[in-house]
């Protein structure tokens, strides 16, 4: 790793020294594998190319130094260092040095067409161009153009793929300039906002420890048993309601005897998926719910399904989702059950079988958007019109979706569904598009589900700070440690998944995950849908954290979380963040101080 100046070695305006600015890429290093592997993600755009970078200018002000892209290949195959810089190295610990080496190499599989049809979309280019803002060309112009030019050409490169190492490589000037400014603060939003949400995550932890201590579960034969599957058989109709939406799938169960004349009309259940998604995600779920007796509606959104993303990767759109989605998606489980209660008294094999005036809706994702507005909550234009567009530093990439919304027009019909009379909403994104005026309208039983680890809808900004806006009396907050996003999205059975979820972005024990919404969702709709309150002592703490929870996804349930300590928790992680750096400055401070001259720089 060959080091260069492009000015002078004195300390510039800002009062850097060489020790001092090494320091600060020390620190954006601990972050690089999270940081640009979230950038890589989303970001690619056909283009050619005619040169090839051959070094990197890291600038802080007018503070600069140069690493030749030969070195950085050599440190990134083997953890070789040149001689040059070689004095540099022990400005990192080992870890720190494996870390950036790992970054530079780690290979996000997603197919070039994919991620470049991607960057047509408003949040592709929304995307580069924040990231443009710190990677420039080396007359400092705009890197917008030439950054997708080397991440299509490195997400098609069938030898080396889509790494960090191969779109510098591949950058079409002889220099890439990065603002280690802008990098930092990029790198300092991201620890605010790890920290924060470990302290929201900590604060739910210990009350839902307080509380299983407080009310301990009844004994055992007081109960219910909670098996693998239920009583009843099931049976699966797929219906076709109209000619303009794709079929839903019908699970309903099959009793015998005088259990059918008891068993029915039976409560519905409404499946929604996310985005990308289609009906068959939730299988599992739809046909355990149908074994204890409810009737199970999958749908399919046709506005933003596996058949929505397919017209993306095939220009037949030039957009992830239309902005009238969020209207859509609502609209579309009301048109399902204006038409489901059409055909209870028309379809033979469904006749007095439903019950529609006790529904329920579980949604995960969009469609944890979709439950909420179902519920009550209602669109907030202004929420909207003060978060959009969304900061990069924010981190929350839901927010790249819910600011479409800021396209809706200004009068929106109500999207509530008297018939639902309780609701579960799985990762849901509504933090800005509802905000604490439009979730305050929900007055129904409502399950809130989250999971820790999730990088997509993030657990503080989506589902823990909402959950404190919540008024409805019945409010539950299931918080899924060490899960993600994908944690409870199966397998769609549809055939090949367009995007394929990386076995990384699923985490740990996904079949644990489906098993906790499995008997969470039952015990749920048999207390709020049909009375039964056998199942309540399951919606408790200590039956989450003592009888369902397991390692590695352990699990914390509450029904209430003061505003006032989640702020207090919050404002805490910020000060030790805060005596965190100052300690870091003055370590940096006394190094200087014991430590020989480093290296002279060469040109």
């Amino acid at each position: 790793m060959k080091v260069s100046s492009d000015r002078n070695d004195s300390s510039s305006s800002s009062g850097l020294t060489p020790f001092k600015f090494f320091g600060k890429i020390r620190h954006l290093s601990r972050w690089l594998p999270l940081g640009l592997g979230l950038s890589l993600l989303r970001m690619c755009l056909t283009a050619t190319p005619a040169l090839s970078a051959e070094r990197i200018i890291i600038s802080y002000g007018s503070f600069e130094r140069a690493i030749q892209i030969d070195d950085l290949e050599a440190f990134a195959k083997d953890g070789s260092l040149s001689k040059d810089i070689d004095g540099y190295a022990n400005l990192f610990d080992t870890e720190q040095l494996e870390d950036l080496r790992q970054a530079l190499v780690q290979r996000i599989d997603l197919d070039v067409v994919a991620v470049s049809q991607f960057l047509y979309t408003p949040q592709g280019k929304f995307l580069l161009k924040q990231l443009s803002n710190v990677i420039r060309t080396e007359a400092r112009h705009s890197g917008f153009l030439p950054i997708r030019a080397a991440l299509v050409l490195a997400a098609a490169d069938l030898d080396e793929g889509l790494t960090l190492l191969n779109v510098i490589r591949l950058y079409p000037t002889p220099a890439i300039r990065f603002d280690l400014e802008g990098g930092l603060q990029i790198v300092e939003g991201l620890e605010r906002a790890v920290r924060e949400t470990h302290a929201g995550i900590a604060l739910i932890e210990q009350q839902a420890k307080l509380e299983a201590e407080n009310e301990p579960l009844p004994g055992a034969a007081e109960l219910p048993r909670i098996l693998i599957n239920g009583p009843y058989a099931t049976s699966r109709i797929t219906l076709r309601l109209s000619r303009f939406y794709p079929p839903i799938d019908l699970y309903l169960p099959e009793p015998f005897g005088r259990a059918r004349q008891a068993l029915f009309p039976a409560p519905v259940v409404v499946l929604s998926h996310g985005l990308g998604s289609d009906r068959t995600t939730y299988l599992y779920l739809a046909s355990y719910l149908a074994t204890y007796g409810f009737v199970v509606a999958s749908m399919e959104h046709p506005g933003s399904s596996t058949e929505q993303l397919l017209a993306l990767l095939e220009a037949r759109t030039d957009v992830v989702v239309p902005d009238e989605e969020f209207i859509n998606r609502p609209l579309d489980v009301k048109f399902v059950l204006d038409e489901l209660d059409n055909q209870s008294r028309t379809n033979p094999r469904l006749r007095e079988k439903l019950d529609l005036q006790r529904v329920g809706v579980l949604g995960q994702s969009y469609g944890g958007y979709t439950t909420l507005a179902l519920a009550g909550a209602t669109l907030n234009l202004t929420s909207l019109g003060a978060n959009c567009p969304p900061q990069l530093t924010s981190f929350n990439l839901s927010l790249l979706l819910q600011c479409q919304a800021s396209n809706l027009p200004s009068q929106i019909q109500d999207l509530a569904d008297s018939r639902v009379k309780a609701a579960i909403s799985v990762n849901p994104i509504g933090s800005v598009i509802f905000g604490q005026d439009g979730l305050s309208q929900i007055n129904i039983p409502l399950m809130i589900i989250s999971s820790s680890s999730d990088t997509i809808a993030p657990a503080l900004a989506e589902q823990i700070r909402p959950f404190t806006w919540l008024t409805t009396p019945n409010r539950y907050l299931l918080l899924i440690g060490n899960g993600t996003h994908f944690s409870t999205v199966g397998q769609s059975s549809a055939g090949d998944q367009i995007l394929p979820i990386p076995i990384a972005a699923i985490g740990p024990r996904p079949e644990l995950a489906q098993r906790y919404l499995q008997v969470m969702s039952l015990a749920f709709f048999e207390t709020y849908l049909i009375g039964n309150e056998q199942y309540r002592p399951l919606l408790s703490a200590a039956y989450a954290q003592q009888q369902l929870g397991q390692n590695p996804l352990p699990l914390s349930l509450i029904r209430y979380l003061d505003p006032n300590q989640l702020a207090s928790a919050i404002a805490n992680a910020r000060d030790e963040a805060d005596r965190i750096e100052t300690s870091e400055e003055a370590r940096d401070d006394e190094l200087i101080e014991t430590r020989d001259e480093l290296p002279a720089l060469s040109n």
